[in-house]
């Protein structure tokens, strides 16, 4: 089974914040998850972004696959590149 790193929704109907997290693809959206890796909240000038760094390269390493939303979150932080 497959493992991505993707966004997780959070937060209240039209004010979304979101959790950074790694769970198996056939997983809801919103359902379980292995590990919480870090956080996004687009509702903030400018975007507040928080990933756990070396737990996101850990699990590039292991295989894990970050969806396209997660990938261009990740650039943005001069760390996590």
């Amino acid at each position: 089974m497959a493992v991505k790193i993707r966004l997780q929704r959070r937060g209240a109907k039209k004010h979304p914040y979101y959790a950074i997290v790694v769970a198996h693809d056939h997983t809801p959206r919103d359902g379980k998850f292995i590990d919480r890796i870090g956080s996004y909240d687009p509702g903030k000038d400018p975007p507040f972004v928080q990933i756990e760094c070396e737990k996101y390269e850990a699990w590039l390493r292991k295989g894990a696959r970050p969806t396209e939303a997660v990938s261009r979150i990740v650039k943005k932080v001069p760390a996590a590149s």
